[in-house]
């Protein structure tokens, strides 16, 4: 077995292109490479208020999206995360093992426990010890990870080192793989703001199941500036963040795509850019169609992948547990 790859995205609500070009985009180029899990996070998923029907549709959509992305079941294990409940159990050794101090420290919490008192709860603090634990259960050498996460990478670093100083090796301590640098999608109507499906301005994101015309009617109302020149720096902060989605999904460099609409109104470079994105995800969104209709396929592969996972959660768990102490079953 060579180099093992972990990540997951959790199936709270539909992905935006800003989900996809930071994640999934990349992840059929690792498993060509590396030996790879991804899963569908519904136990994370679960921190914050989920309608438990809905939550159930996402999981099977987000499950279609990784297939329709190009990720393929006899390359990857792709499963559902509370279908290995070695998750959970892996993660309470590791709660035992976590400081609060550290954990009080992690910027997710503060974040998301400050939108609504529902969310100050206990499961929402320890998210990151769980992640550890998906992270750590597969003895994982490497997690594709972006700026939001690189806390929780350490965490996970912290916990294995911490367990294997403790009571001798028995944890890969992962490293992190930075993808290829492009700039973060920001919000339609406010560039300073992250893209997020959360916003309460529809016209903010894009989804990556959305069709060329709600792309082009999105496109069409998002903010550029009052300067008039293309130009691609941070005084022009809509504009860039327009550039930026063109740098994603054509390759281009800032320089190229400068030079090439210097001379054109925004409107005719915001036209262009519709029909990039709507083109770059056109094969996607078909493949989705045709997966999510057949949803047997989707729970054999679902089974499969699980059945897979736990063979190697199991491994690391019978570890762990004789280190504790625990008597075997």
């Amino acid at each position: 077995m060579g180099k093992i790859v972990y990540s997951a995205l959790q199936p709270s609500g539909q992905l935006t292109i800003g989900n996809y070009l930071g994640s999934i985009r990349n992840f059929k180029g690792l498993q060509d490479q590396y030996e790879c899990f991804f899963n569908v996070a519904d136990l994370h998923s679960i921190t914050v208020p989920q309608e438990p029907k809905l939550l159930r549709e996402r999981t099977l959509d987000l499950m279609a999206i990784f297939l329709a992305s190009g990720l393929e079941p006899d390359k990857s294990t792709l499963f559902v995360q509370s279908h290995v409940p070695q998750h959970a159990e892996l993660s309470w050794v590791l709660s035992c093992m976590s400081y609060m101090g550290q954990l009080n420290r992690m910027t997710q919490f503060k974040e998301k426990s400050q939108k609504s008192e529902e969310n100050l709860n206990a499961g929402l603090f320890t998210y990151p010890v769980l992640m550890a634990a998906d992270i750590l259960l597969y003895q994982t050498d490497l997690v594709p990870v972006g700026v939001d996460q690189k806390q929780h990478l350490e965490l996970a670093r912290d916990l294995a080192e911490r367990f294997n100083n403790k009571y001798s090796d028995t944890f890969v301590v992962p490293e992190g793989i930075i993808g290829k640098e492009t700039g973060k999608i920001m919000s339609l109507k406010n560039p300073e703001k992250k893209m997020s499906k959360s916003d309460e301005d529809v016209n903010s994101f894009i989804l990556l199941l959305d069709d060329e015309e709600t792309i082009k009617r999105k496109i069409k109302k998002s903010v550029t500036d009052s300067l008039g020149n293309f130009d691609y720096n941070d005084e022009q902060k809509g504009l860039k963040n327009l550039i930026n989605m063109y740098i994603a999904f054509s390759g281009k460099t800032s320089d190229e795509i400068v030079a090439k609409y210097k001379t054109e109104n925004y409107s005719v470079f915001k036209e262009d850019l519709v029909q990039l994105i709507a083109d770059s995800l056109k094969p996607l969104r078909d493949n989705y169609k045709e997966f999510i209709s057949d949803k047997a396929y989707l729970e054999k592969v679902m089974k499969e992948g699980a059945d897979k996972a736990s063979y190697y959660a199991t491994k690391t768990l019978r570890k762990v547990y004789k280190k504790v102490g625990f008597l075997p079953r």
